[in-house]
């Protein structure tokens, strides 16, 4: 296949994904087709359904990182961390939310992961400690994941194209960070997390499953996208969600959420899904 025609198939294939991800769709994975779908066109597909993001009025808010939790790699047969877009339409502040529509989603799944603001722009040669000046607030927060590729089966490309499975970012409180940065930095790699269904504990999660903490979690972004000749790096203002600090769990209409962490000064977070 020459470029033109590369290019041609990846518009396509952001087409049907745009598609699917609003229209509430699945789909089978692009990588189970004769022509499959490698990671680095993944990538190439990226800056396409961004760009019919923003066609239809939405605004880049930021990033999500997923698949950062290695625990449940051998779960969904990914191996790495991806990324997507968020979004103005996609992002709300938890106390603004009385409860949370499912029906937009095609199979969803909540996961409890740390959220960062970004002031400025951080660069691949900082270490931990020096990416944390770039950071504004931390709070935790509630992604709501989708799979528009059926039963959760599909290929680390196929997320990539899918804006990696996101389906809503839900923020609770929001805590400067800059003023206490050492404690941050000490508790964000220790801490543990309880998360409930009606009061029922369902996972247990901490915070080196997110590869060995969240603050890891953002110099691995920030060290995949100053390789990347497509999309472009993390910028101020900027918001990035880490990844699940346990498992991606099944919601339905009715129920009610809580995560509730311990060993770190955030807030518990709780969501109604109608």
């Amino acid at each position: 296949m020459d470029q033109d025609e590369n290019a041609e198939a990846l518009k396509a294939i952001a087409a049907e994904a745009f598609a699917s991800l609003v229209g509430t769709k699945q789909i089978p994975p692009f990588s189970s087709r004769p022509r499959g779908l490698s990671v680095d066109d993944a990538y190439r597909v990226t800056p396409l359904v961004r760009q019919m993001y923003e066609a239809g009025g939405a605004k880049v808010l930021g990033r999500k990182i997923g698949f950062t939790n290695r625990t449940i790699w051998e779960q969904y047969g990914v191996y790495a961390p991806i990324w997507g877009y968020v979004f103005d339409r996609t992002v709300h502040d938890l106390v603004t939310v009385e409860a949370l529509p499912l029906k937009p989603f095609s199979q969803p799944r909540i996961e409890p992961e740390i959220v960062f603001g970004l002031e400025a722009a951080p660069s691949a040669q900082m270490d931990e400690t020096a990416l944390m000046s770039c950071i504004a607030w931390v709070a935790l927060g509630f992604e709501i994941v989708q799979s528009i590729y059926p039963e959760w089966k599909f290929s680390a490309a196929d997320t990539i194209a899918a804006n990696g499975v996101h389906g809503a970012l839900l923020i609770g409180p929001r805590h400067p960070f800059g003023p206490r940065a050492a404690e941050w930095q000490r508790t964000l790699s220790a801490f543990e997390i309880d998360l409930k269904c009606g009061g029922r504990l369902v996972d247990r999660g901490r915070a080196a499953n997110v590869l060995g903490g969240p603050l890891s979690a953002l110099r691995h972004l920030v060290g995949l996208l100053a390789t990347d000749p497509i999309n472009p790096p993390l910028a101020a203002g900027e918001i990035v969600s880490t990844g699940t600090l346990t498992k991606a769990m099944p919601v339905a209409s009715g129920e009610v959420w809580t995560a509730a962490p311990s060993g770190i000064a955030l807030d518990a977070i709780r969501l109604r899904f109608s």
